[in-house]
This record gives structure tokens, sequence and C-alpha cells, in this order.
């Protein structure tokens, strides 16, 4: 993640890999000796993969009966993005090497006092995964997407979107933007896609509430403004629920995952040929965007080799919006981002100034024991120490991710119960 000095105390976002300010190069001899980066982590890649592939696998095959014309393009894109988790497996450690000689590296502050808290972490290596995914989103238009296609203009205008947030969060890593200046950014990221959207702008009304609103309502140019309020929400949710190896990276893949299963989900179940594109485009995103992100996981998962900058957590946050806007179930995608919302939440108090804001909102660690302990600042991790104790960086990641899990795993459960007698 991130490893930067974030300005005043009371203007901070949190990371638990910012250090205090990076010393200056010494020379390029002494760059040029640093070792080289910890080889990729297997076991967390394959326990992921694994247990997302096999339900994904199923239902595509065997469970649902999916049109060709649907399959073919899910199937390739599927092999573009496994391309991509190679690639981007191999190119973590050469651009690792090009940050460090920038001086763009940081220390983990969660190991402060061992000997893992003086080693140069580099940062900022969201960039690969960013680049990595514009590649393969350009070239999978070559086996899919026409001309004349209804879906192109909005397909180029979310790859736009992301590699504006892309760039803007990189210029974040490199120049220490304000918390306040970062709130905008993603609406300035945004504009591509709210300027080139020509899909509907109608809500449809729960059953119950039918006879007083009618079926649905036309929103308008409300509706665009409720989209760029979605991503400005996801870009900056995903930044602030941070402090931990493996945190940032590890809820992009759970919710993307989520995801992935609630698109193949509903283009089985409906017969709506539109309402199937909607979702089939969805895909198309998010599954570089598990691939890319699951190499980046290999390096991040604890003890990080790299830091993933606000590069990584600014494109993650603006995928999964576009995803969500384009594929038409915000509603379902935040309620994937119910810890987000729930640590957005308890930080809001320190974000708007009527508590103190410390520079970093980071739990207290115990070199002698290895453990964290749980701070009154208002994070969902510190919230999670103060409720079950003290823990290892790497346990309380694996109890935040599973929370993750449970709040995916529920919504699927809520639209279950809920369908036929909600929409």
């Amino acid at each position: 993640m991130a490893a930067r000095k974030r300005g005043p105390a009371a203007q901070q976002e949190t990371k638990a890999s910012e250090p205090t300010r990076n010393p200056p190069a010494t020379n390029s001899k002494s760059v040029a000796e640093d070792p080289p980066i910890a080889p990729p982590k297997v076991l967390p890649i394959l326990t992921i993969a694994l247990s997302v592939l096999i339900p994904y696998c199923v239902a595509i095959f065997w469970y649902y009966d999916i049109e060709y014309e649907l399959k073919r393009p899910i199937l390739i894109n599927a092999v573009l993005s496994l391309f991509g988790f190679f690639l981007t497996q191999r190119m973590i450690p050469v651009a690792a090497k090009y940050v460090s000689r920038r001086n763009l590296f940081g220390y983990d502050i969660n190991k402060k006092g061992t000997p893992q808290g003086t080693v140069k972490v580099p940062e900022s290596l969201g960039i690969v995964v960013g680049i990595v995914f514009l590649v393969l989103g350009i070239l999978f238009q070559y086996f899919n997407f026409t001309a004349d296609s209804n879906w192109l203009v909005e397909y180029n205008a979310a790859l736009a979107c992301i590699c504006f947030m892309i760039l803007l969060g990189f210029v974040d890593d490199v120049l220490d933007v304000p918390w306040r200046v970062k709130l905008l950014l993603p609406s300035v990221a945004a504009l591509p896609l709210l300027m080139a959207y020509a899909g509907h702008t109608t809500i449809i009304i729960p059953k119950p509430l039918i006879q007083y609103f009618g079926e649905s309502i036309d929103l308008g140019w409300i509706y665009k403004l409720y989209m760029g309020l979605l991503a400005v929400f996801c870009t900056n949710s995903i930044n602030i629920h941070a402090g931990i190896n493996g945190l940032e990276v590890g809820q992009t893949v759970v919710i993307a995952c989520a995801i992935l299963l609630h698109n193949i989900i509903q283009i089985g179940s409906s017969g709506d040929p539109e309402y199937k594109q909607a979702h089939a485009f969805s895909i198309y995103l998010v599954q570089p965007l598990i691939a890319t992100s699951l190499a980046l996981f290999s390096y991040n998962w604890y003890p990080s080799s790299v830091f993933v900058g606000d590069t990584f957590t600014y494109f993650a946050g603006m995928t999964m919006a576009v995803i969500g806007i384009l594929g038409h179930f915000s509603e379902t995608l935040l309620i994937f981002f119910t810890p987000q919302v729930l640590n957005f939440l308890a930080s809001l108090p320190q974000l708007a100034g009527i508590v103190y804001c410390p520079r970093h909102r980071l739990p207290r660690f115990d070199p002698q024991s290895g453990l964290l302990t749980g701070t009154k600042d208002g994070t969902l991790v510190n919230i999670f120490l103060r409720l079950f104790g003290r823990r290892s960086e790497k346990s309380l990641c694996i109890l935040l991710l599973g929370f993750q899990v449970i709040c995916c795993l529920f919504c699927f459960f809520l639209r279950w119960i809920l369908t036929g007698w909600y929409k």
C-alpha cells in the first residue's frame, strides 16, 4: 500500500505502510545493491482461486444454459485475464526495482522495532496492475466489439475513467495530495463515463411502494449525480479501509469475486437479452481485475514485499464503481461494500475534523509480542482489535477479509429472500 507523508496531522489518511519521509538516495551503486523482493506467495492465491473458480466453472458450464454468443467472449476474456495474471507477476519485481531507484519506498510501521521494520519496501506497485488491466481491456475489444457496437462507447468511456484514476492515483503517491483534494479526484476521473453514459436513468420502484409511486421513476440528471457520488465513495472507501498488509488488495479480490458470481447468476437466471448483456459487460471488466489483483496480492500478502499505493486503491475503487454502474446493480454493489460503509461511518467524525485525527490511525504494535492493539481511532481495523482482542497482523487481516466474505454472502442471501417480493 502507499507509503508517503500525507500532510498535517488533522488532514491525514491512515496507511499501515506510511513511513516517515523517505531519506535521500545515497548513490546509484547502493541502490543497485538493494536485495530483490521476496518471491510471490502461492498458497493464498491458490486458496482464493480454487474457492471461486470451482463454483464459477460449475455455473457457467453445467448449472446454467448460457448462450454461445455470451459464453464465447466471457471465456476469451478469461483466457486474456489468465495471461494478465502471469504478466503482472513477472512485471512487479521489475517495476519494484525502478520505483526503489526513484525513492518510492516505505517502511512498514506495523513492524517498527523489528528487523522487518527497517526494510525498504517498494511502493506504488498498483501502477503495474492498472497498466496490465488497461492493455487487456483494449485487446479484448478486438475479440468482442464491432465498430458499430452500442456498448463500445460506454466500454471505452469506462476504460478512460479507469485510466484517468490510475494517473491521479500515481500523482497522489508522488505528490502527497491532501485528503480533502482526494475527494474530488474520483469526480474528475468519472467525467468520461458520465458524459458518455447513454443508458436509462430510471429506477424500478420496490413492489410494496408501487401503489404510491408507480412502477418506475425517471431521475434524469439526479441519476448521473448518483453515479458520480458512487464513484467517489467506492474509490475513497477502499483507500481508507487500510492499515495492514494485504487488506486493500484482499478486500478488492473478495468483492470482485462476489461481483463475478453475481453476474453469472443473473445471466443464467434471466431471459432479458439486454439485461444479460449488461452483466456480461460487467464480467469483461471484473475478470481481468481479479486476475491482476491476485498477482499483486501474492506480493502484498503478509509479510508484504511491495506496497500497492493509492494508485491501486483508486484504480480498484473506480473499476468496481464503473462495473456496478454499467452492470446496473449499484444497490447490490453497495451491500458488497458493507465493511467499507461501516468503516466510512466510523471514520466520519475524524475525517470531518469533529474529533482529533492523528497522522496515522493505526493500531499499536508491540515488537516484543508481535501483536497489534486497537486504539480509539475510528477505523474498522481498530474496532475489530477492540472487539476481538490483540492479534497478529496476519490474523487480523484474515479476520477482516472473513468479515468481507460474510457480508458478500449475506448480500446473496438477501437477494434470494427478496426476489419476487421486493422487485
